[in-house]
């Protein structure tokens, strides 16, 4: 089976993150795509995040250590990797994405009104219980954790 590189981010603003309709799959999910060859998963983040919102993000950090050496410097670490199935659908065969998931926070100058026909909408806690049966299991688990700690 085909494996793809994704980075995927949740991107928080005061008591809500940021979710978009996606009508193929008919759920709601965080920006992300498909990591572009010889890009980061960090800078895939970001990429995707300003191509689908038009945020610039500031990653909220998940080091367990600093680098800054000659050869090498750290780059941002995910909150979370998965291994998600995605089945197939017309001419793509089913695969699977080796997803690198981010936190993040807007830019303090973002401006954060997205246009409504993106599909972009600003979701407190307490609102993620009206769309429960749209979210795949894996996004209800995450944002249940990162969530529930906020309220």
């Amino acid at each position: 089976m085909d494996r793809h590189f994704t980075a995927t981010v949740y991107i928080f603003h005061e008591d809500k993150v940021l979710l978009h309709f996606h009508p193929k799959i008919q759920k709601w999910l965080p920006p992300g795509g498909h990591i572009e060859p010889n890009e980061t998963p960090p800078e895939a983040a970001k990429r995707e995040a300003k191509e689908e919102t038009g945020l610039d993000i500031i990653f909220i950090s998940q080091e367990n250590i600093e680098i800054q050496a000659p050869q090498a410097i750290r780059f941002e670490r995910p909150f979370v990797c998965l291994l998600e199935s995605v089945p197939a659908h017309k001419d793509t065969p089913a695969h699977e994405h080796m997803d690198m998931i981010y936190l993040a926070h807007p830019s303090p100058h973002a401006n954060l009104s997205i246009p409504c026909e993106k599909g972009f909408r600003w979701f407190m806690y307490e609102d993620l219980r009206e769309i429960n049966t749209e979210l795949f299991e894996d996004t209800k688990q995450i944002l249940k954790k990162l969530m529930s700690c906020r309220k």
